[in-house]
């Protein structure tokens, strides 16, 4: 559906209305996720919610079940603008089912090193490959009326004291990487906000950023769109202001109000700049509906319909990835499985941080394949994974009052008076929402936890007394690191170990201050076997079996926003577990539940690896429909897989007296690869099989097309991924990807494949002239990864 578009002329008679305090009062949200409305003017308040892999609402915690969406590099390991704009079609139509007007998302920056914590809600370390598949997003989510937020603008590609790190480059790399995936987004599909980050960029917060939010993103761009700062993100009222910011969130606090106010009286910032930050606000309500005549807002499937299921269940398997398959896929049904692993019984299908939502089930990788294999399949739990508490799965704990799943939430202010008493089906709470009329609360939790050996405790900061039986716990507990959004995201916790012989009621309280975005939760979870013990089972159970899989990966301790990790080694003794099934099982298939780079020191003693990357809430329909190809994983890896810590172009992401220096340049992931910076990856950029087995023949090459014959000499129909490369001839160029395509190959059949190159990959940034020059000469590279060249083409 298009969207009316006002005429500025028209936009300014709105703006002329108000006066200079009521256009600065909108430009800083009401709450966390609202906008202010104005009946003078027809604008009603806009709604906005976080939105990578799910549009979870206006509540961090506790809100309405919502679908949850395969994560961002699965859904880019599919390499198809097709499958990325129906992922915003769906979106949109879960926003429109809760009145949401903008989603806050795509996240486009790069997987510069391995060890960013937030990757997994970004598409790729390629900024074509990104910002083509992001423009595809937005297409489908604006076709439906919903707003989308490309971000974070920019350069904010690691998590370690993010709200205060300088990130540093040269002009050229700055427009040639990290810039280009918002260009090409910008300029393909006009995104209707962007979002500014929280870090600096070569000395200027982000949010202050003259050059690139008012010369590049508003005026060479020529974009019209309305630019929001990350949360709490904003440090000043004029330089923001005067900086391109057109909106502060969250409100109804900023630093803006009456600061900005005063700083126009004072000549500091002109009217007329906060009279373009309102136009822009305008244009985006009447963009989603939210001025003059008021939107519809029609039904939609629901997330756990059947037409969803199909949906999402489809599009995880197509970003699953086959690594290696020495003939152990797809696995023949009726033979004898042993799913070993603690991600196959406790699968991880969302990553840390903002991105979550309430999924209305997750089924785990073991349900997935014990439904789709029967009485063939024996489950074995694995080691230990998680060094951090969480909060109680939801259906494990019970309302001591009505026996309904969740936790009683009780919330008190300081006299004592009641002001919520709810049940969280999640086992968790947050105070959003929640009016006060004093600065102060207690938080009582309440449940039944079940009989038998459990760690019991509660999360989030304050002062703690939670009683389990006769057993009584008091803690305070402080921050742990100086982020300010700790104790939403990743709350510290405490915990003991009871036995207890029957259903008992744990009553957890704390005492809090207000203003202060926190989380809350119950702890309670069966205490598991050793690790020892795993291992020997799962032996066991590999001796028995025609084929081991074992599934191995990562938590929100390491994927996860707020924090970035320290090693790509899987946590725990993982790496030991798959080692001792490889010899005991006669065939072992490895499923890999991570969005991002591991490393595999296993992966010479394995028949088969599949990388699931965290599949949403049908993880187990999904992985189970790819391992015994009811469809075909077919999804190429987004980035580069070292083979081992530190053998990466760019690899530390703390920064050095407040600064991280981009010292790589332009030779980002598989390009410094190429470049001779690192040693060779265990995996290629690029790389993946699904269960083809392709021969390419010779291409053809018309101006920017490439067209490649390509025969399929598998057993199975599948499809291919063929990709093409520029090398160019000038010293101190990077090879870069310029253009894909892909065809599904029947079984012994061939396809020709055409790959339509992007003229703009062959630009190079000059910073002596300001301007774009085009670079001439060189090689086209027709490959499936670098990793793996069948064509090498002179460019012209």
């Amino acid at each position: 559906m298009d969207a009316p578009m006002t005429t500025t002329i028209e936009l300014d008679t709105l703006v002329d209305q108000l006066d200079l305090a009521t256009k600065v009062r909108l430009l800083t949200g009401e709450t966390s996720f609202t906008l202010y409305g104005q009946a003078q003017i027809g604008l009603a308040p806009i709604a906005l919610s976080d939105g990578p892999t799910g549009v979870r609402g206006l509540e961090f915690s506790g809100g309405p079940a919502t679908c949850l969406f395969p994560n961002a590099t699965l859904l880019a390991s599919t390499w198809s603008t097709a499958a990325l704009s129906e992922v915003g079609r769906l979106l949109a139509e879960e926003a429109v089912r809760q009145r949401i007007h903008v989603v806050l998302g795509p996240t486009i920056n790069l997987h510069r090193s391995p060890l960013g914590g937030r990757l997994f809600e970004a598409y790729s370390e390629d900024p074509f490959l990104t910002g083509a598949l992001a423009a595809a997003y937005v297409e489908g989510l604006q076709s439906g009326r919903v707003g989308a937020c490309l971000k974070h603008f920019v350069a904010n590609e690691s998590e370690t004291d993010r709200t205060t790190v300088d990130s540093q480059m040269d002009e050229r790399t700055l427009r040639e990487v990290y810039l280009l995936p918002f260009e090409i987004a910008v300029t393909d599909s006009d995104p209707w906000t962007v979002m500014a980050a929280y870090n600096d960029i070569n000395g200027i917060a982000a949010t202050e950023h003259d050059e690139l939010n008012n010369e590049i993103l508003k005026r060479e761009w020529q974009w019209l769109g309305l630019i929001v700062s990350d949360w709490s993100a904003t440090k000043s009222a004029a330089a923001a202001a005067n900086g391109g910011l057109d909106l502060v969130m969250p409100g109804p606090e900023g630093p803006w109000g009456a600061a900005l106010v005063d700083a126009v009286n004072a000549d500091d910032v002109a009217e007329a700049t906060i009279d373009d930050h309102v136009r822009r606000l305008l244009r985006l309500g009447e963009r989603v509906g939210a001025l003059g005549e008021p939107r519809s807002w029609p039904g939609v499937p629901t997330p756990d319909s059947p037409k969803r299921r199909d949906q999402l269940t489809r599009l995880a398997v197509a970003g699953m990835t086959v690594l290696e398959n020495g003939g152990a896929l797809p696995l023949p049904v009726g033979r004898r499985v042993a799913v070993i692993g603690r991600h196959a019984v406790d699968t991880v299908c969302l990553g840390g941080g903002s991105s979550q939502v309430r999924a209305p089930y997750q089924v785990t990788i073991a349900d997935g394949l014990r439904q789709r294999l029967g009485e063939s399949v024996t489950v074995v739990d694995g080691v230990g994974v998680r060094s951090r508490l969480r909060p109680a799965r939801a259906g494990s704990l019970v309302d001591p009052i009505t026996g309904q799943p969740g936790v009683r939430v009780r919330i008190f202010d300081r006299d004592g008076t009641t002001v919520a008493d709810r049940i969280a089906e999640d086992n968790q709470c947050d105070l959003h929402g929640v009016d006060f009329p004093g600065a102060e609360a207690r938080i009582e939790l309440r449940a039944l936890v079940p009989a038998g050996r459990q760690s019991v405790g509660a999360l989030g900061l304050g002062d703690w007394e939670i009683r389990v039986g006769d057993r009584t716990i008091t803690t305070t507990l402080l921050p742990l690191t100086s982020d300010h959004a700790e104790g939403i995201l990743r709350p510290p916790g405490t915990s003991t170990d009871l036995v207890l012989d029957e259903p008992t009621e744990l009553v957890a309280t704390v005492s809090v201050r207000l203003g202060e975005h926190n989380s809350f939760a119950v702890v309670a979870e069966p205490t598991p076997m050793s690790d020892d013990d795993a291992i020997r089972a799962a032996v066991e159970a590999a001796q028995l079996a025609d084929v081991a899989v074992v599934v191995v990966g990562l938590t929100q301790e390491q994927e996860t926003e707020g924090l970035d990790k320290h090693t790509l080694a899987l946590p725990g003794r993982q790496d030991e577990l798959v080692e001792a099934v490889a010899r005991a099982a006669e065939r072992t298939v490895v499923v890999v539940n991570a969005a991002t780079p591991i490393l595999m020191p296993w992966r010479g003693s394995v028949d088969a690896i599949l990388v699931a990357g965290l599949p949403g809430q049908e993880a187990g329909h999904a992985v189970a429909a790819a391992l015994v190809n009811d469809l075909e994983p077919s999804g190429r890896l987004v980035t580069t897989f070292p083979a081992a810590d530190e053998a990466t172009p760019a690899w530390d992401v703390t920064p050095t007296s407040g600064a991280l220096r981009y010292q790589e340049g332009p030779f980002i992931g598989y390009r410094g690869h190429a470049a001779g910076l690192a040693a060779a990856p265990a995996y290629w950029f690029g790389h993946g099989s699904g269960y083809g087995d392709f021969v390419y023949g010779h291409p053809e090459i018309v101006g920017r097309s490439v067209t490649v014959p390509v025969e399929n000499r598998a057993a199975f129909d599948s499809r291919e991924v063929v990709q093409v490369y520029f090398d160019p001839a000038a010293e101190g160029q990077p090879v870069r990807l310029v253009g894909w395509g892909s065809g599904v190959v029947p079984a012994g059949g061939t396809a020709r494949i055409q790959v339509d190159c992007d003229s703009r990959m062959w630009r190079t940034w000059d910073p002596e002239s300001g301007a774009w020059t085009l670079l001439t000469g060189g090689e086209l590279l027709v490959a499936r990864g670098l990793g793996d060249i069948r064509y090498r083409l002179p460019s012209s």
